[in-house]
């Protein structure tokens, strides 16, 4: 018989050792002289067709294969060496476009007026108390979604690619910026707080250059000093349509005092905000939106409600809630505005890009100013409303010049890719989304989506 060969036996080179090696393997112990020549014919045979193989040959007899033909293929290998097909995207038109607009106005538009109804207007047993728990709740809903939006896309797995102490600091701004910009209504008009986060072109270019070492271009400079001229116009010509309503001169000095403060906390916050978002994607690559969106608003939980407990505003709000069940809805109406419009955010800057978002919540700001002045009765001067066109004036040729710069750089693109979502966090429902990828013009008007 022929014993079968340890595959590990190391054998002397030939003609021999090969064949015996391979058929060895293949032929279980013949018995007698019958079977040692069957075992020794097939493997000269298959000596002479391997020396051939090595030396180039045909190995072909008779026009057949001496070895076994081609194996057949189960249906997961055919599929497998088959070319593939590349699926054409679905194309995106004017249906697209318009859902996008009637969702970003109709979900800011509502926002904006019940975020004014809500710091402005008297309810029952007085004015709503606290701004703190304003920024609360819109946070908790806001943390729900997110989390949710999460685990779908990450296959169940709640996990952050970032150390979650790293997005303390922009919730912490967020939080801040959020508070400003409640706060601000107790003072000045909210025709006067939409027009003035316009100036965040300077604190957001100084934060960019500090943070994040970018540099920007003269027109830049021209276009945020035309920007900061417009709403000093509009403020000095609009400074008798605070919505304080003491008579006394000194108090409306004092009330527009803490008004610009409380602007300036929003604007400077807001713009460090965006830029440590900014500068997270970069150092951390595989963070998207919806972690960035999950982090920075469960600290900003944490933060506010910690807040509302030492201050013993949570008690205190609490209590006008359940006096004033209408500012609960007001305020429930303001979480489910802000969410939606994050998500109509995401979806109109991955499907039609950051320019076309610009151009939408720019026009947003001027229907909200439109519908704050016929709704709660404010009046625009003459020069405000000069302030207020080189305003916008300013921002609409820094959308022509960032639109020119994206068609001259690359062909439109409705498939985008993982950095042009996370633009969607780095944005300001009133102005432009910040500078991560595809939003440059963002930086000189970025925010937080929450800070819309």
């Amino acid at each position: 018989s022929v014993p079968r060969l340890d595959s590990k036996l190391q054998t002397p080179a030939g003609p021999l050792a090969r064949s015996t090696i391979v058929w060895s393997s293949s032929v279980q112990s013949p018995k007698g002289k019958k079977g040692m020549a069957q075992v020794v014919a097939r493997s000269r045979r298959d000596t002479e067709t391997q020396d051939e193989m090595e030396e180039g040959g045909d190995v072909t007899k008779g026009g057949e294969d001496t070895f076994a033909k081609e194996p057949l293929l189960d249906d997961a290998a055919k599929k497998a060496v088959q070319p593939k097909t590349t699926e054409v995207a679905p194309q995106v038109g004017a249906k697209h476009l318009a859902f996008c607009f009637v969702g970003l106005q109709a979900s800011y538009l509502t926002w904006g007026y019940v975020q004014e109804k809500v710091m402005t207007r008297v309810y029952t047993t007085g004015k709503f108390p606290s701004a703190t728990f304003c920024v609360f709740s819109n946070r908790v809903l806001a943390v729900l979604i997110a989390m949710l939006m999460t685990l779908y896309t990450h296959g169940g797995k709640l996990s952050l690619p970032a150390p979650y102490y790293a997005f303390a600091p922009c919730a912490l701004s967020n939080s801040l910026s959020s508070f400003g910009q409640y706060q601000a209504l107790r003072y000045v008009s909210f025709p006067l707080q939409t027009i003035s986060k316009s100036t965040k072109v300077i604190p957001v270019m100084l934060m960019g250059k500090l943070l994040n070492k970018k540099t920007y271009p003269l027109v830049d400079y021209f276009e945020a000093l035309a920007i900061s001229i417009g709403v000093s116009i509009f403020s000095l010509a609009n400074s008798g349509s605070s919505s304080t309503t003491d008579d006394d001169p000194d108090g409306a000095a004092a009330a527009a005092f803490l008004g610009l403060c409380m602007l300036a906390l929003y604007v400077v916050s807001d713009s460090f905000t965006s830029q440590w978002q900014s500068k997270l994607y970069q150092a951390h690559p595989s963070v998207d939106q919806f972690q960035m969106m999950f982090a920075v608003n469960s600290w900003a939980i944490t933060m506010t409600l910690f807040a509302l407990v030492t201050s013993g505003e949570l008690v205190t709000t609490l209590k006008f809630l359940a006096l004033n069940p209408v500012a609960g809805i007001d305020n429930l109406t303001i979480a489910i505005t802000s969410a939606t419009g994050q998500l109509f955010i995401f979806y109109t800057i991955k499907t039609f890009g950051p320019v076309v978002f610009t151009i939408i919540m720019t026009t947003r700001q001027v229907f909200s100013i439109a519908m704050s002045c016929i709704i709660f009765h404010h009046s625009i001067p003459l020069p405000a409303t000069l302030g207020a066109a080189a305003v916008f004036g300013a921002i609409f040729h820094r959308i022509k010049r960032q639109a020119k710069k994206s068609r001259s750089t690359k062909p439109p693109d409705t498939n985008a890719s993982a950095n042009d979502d996370k633009v969607a966090l780095v944005v300001d429902g009133n102005n432009k989304p910040n500078g991560a990828t595809n939003g440059q013009n963002g930086a000189s008007q970025g925010g937080s989506a929450n800070n819309a």
